[in-house]
């Protein structure tokens, strides 16, 4: 041997290579207007400004080798798909785990003036990155573990394969969380519209990248 290169990482085979994106900025919350709501959670639509970032998601990926595209029930996840999935001419696949964080009695826009306001229980969430100090919300364990499992049945149907996956600012800190063991609200705050990756083989998952947002409008 006359020289050794540096390592290049390349995934494992039969791992899959997953693009946590998240949506595009939605429409702001106004008091005393719920956003309409699916499944008891809040569903606005996006902003111009996320419809935009949509469009840059599109561009920034059109060229990819996506074999996949996965979306959550709500319609800010199906409105930014839309411009890759028409690049790809792919239909986006709906997954019933990767769904936003369920803020109970704060769901439908109550939870952005709550925070705004420095609620108290709000301010618990963040110190104890505790989910279920909301009234009513799902506990840091519950979505991470439903998170888990909407992400493993995703990879075990696309070995080898580059899929983009279409979800939500809390989803994607659970998961960022759970496969680095890292605090749980420790990849909180991904930028709308960023891309992070996830390589997933079997059960072990390896963090390849958190919140690109080069692609973006500044």
């Amino acid at each position: 041997m006359s020289e050794a290169r540096q390592h290049r990482f390349t995934p494992p085979k039969g791992a899959a290579d997953l693009l946590l994106i998240r949506h595009g900025e939605t429409q702001a919350a106004v008091r005393g207007q719920n956003f309409p709501m699916v499944d008891g959670q809040g569903d606005p639509a996006l902003h111009p400004d996320g419809e935009v970032q949509a469009l840059a998601v599109g561009a920034r990926l059109k060229a990819a080798p996506i074999g996949a595209i996965y979306v959550t029930k709500m319609q800010r996840t199906h409105q930014t798909a839309a411009p890759l999935a028409g690049h790809l001419g792919l239909a986006p696949r709906v997954d019933p785990d990767l769904h936003e964080v369920f803020l109970g009695d704060w769901d439908g826009g109550e939870y952005r003036f709550r925070a705004a306001a420095g609620d108290p229980a709000f301010l618990r969430a963040k110190e104890r990155e505790e989910w279920g100090e909301i009234p009513g919300a799902e506990t840091t364990a519950q979505l991470q573990t439903r998170v888990r499992r909407g992400l493993l049945r995703i990879a075990a149907a696309h070995a080898d394969e580059l899929v983009a996956v279409v979800v939500h600012g809390g989803v994607i800190g659970a998961a960022l969380a759970v496969a680095t063991g890292s605090p749980a609200f420790a990849f909180h705050g991904a930028e709308n519209g960023s891309i992070s990756r996830l390589v997933i083989n079997g059960d072990q998952m390896i963090l390849r990248g958190f919140n690109e947002v080069s692609h973006l409008p500044t």
